[in-house]
């Protein structure tokens, strides 16, 4: 017999495989901007990953995704950096607060924890002409409509799913 745990946790790396599925179908929707391709429906994905898997499901999603868009080419390296940490704050604050609207917290990771990762580890791709502002700019571009957009998925989501499934499901 599976204990609850097994089968909670079994189930949350199911939702981690949809979720980067959807990422990486979805990511011929990319705009370049320098050496990124921003990419709103990343956000978007990362916002419901954070808020019905929580925030290590969730940036592991994102982190998964990140390196399959990066193996066929719709992604490139800051994928990484610029996606994990929004989903992992959208986590971390739904934990705490449990409202919705944390789905706008998602700038905050990919926006200043991203861009500074990604002009940290990203210098030497762009031979150091990439700063923190320039990947901030390209980022937040992408993540503020992201945010705006996984919010909306999240509301309809929580329509047409039961609280029960919701809830196992760990939102």
């Amino acid at each position: 017999m599976v204990n609850r745990a097994a089968k909670i946790s079994f189930r949350k790396t199911a939702y981690v495989a949809i979720f980067c599925a959807l990422a990486v179908v979805s990511s011929g929707v990319s705009f370049p901007i320098g050496p990124t391709k921003v990419f709103p429906f990343q956000h978007a994905i990362n916002v419901v990953a954070g808020i019905m898997i929580g925030p290590w499901y969730g940036g592991l999603a994102a982190f998964l995704a990140g390196l399959l868009r990066i193996a066929i080419g719709t992604g490139t390296i800051f994928a990484l950096p610029g996606g994990v940490p929004g989903a992992i704050i959208v986590g971390l604050f739904y934990r705490w607060l449990r409202r919705d609207w944390v789905a706008l917290t998602e700038p905050l990771g990919t926006g200043f924890i991203g861009a500074g990762l990604s002009a940290y580890l990203g210098s030497p791709f762009t031979g150091g002409e990439a700063t923190f502002f320039f990947f901030q700019s390209a980022f937040l571009v992408s993540s503020i409509p992201g945010c705006i957009i996984g919010l909306l998925f999240v509301r309809v989501l929580r329509k047409a799913i039961s609280v029960d499934t919701w809830e196992e499901i760990g939102g």
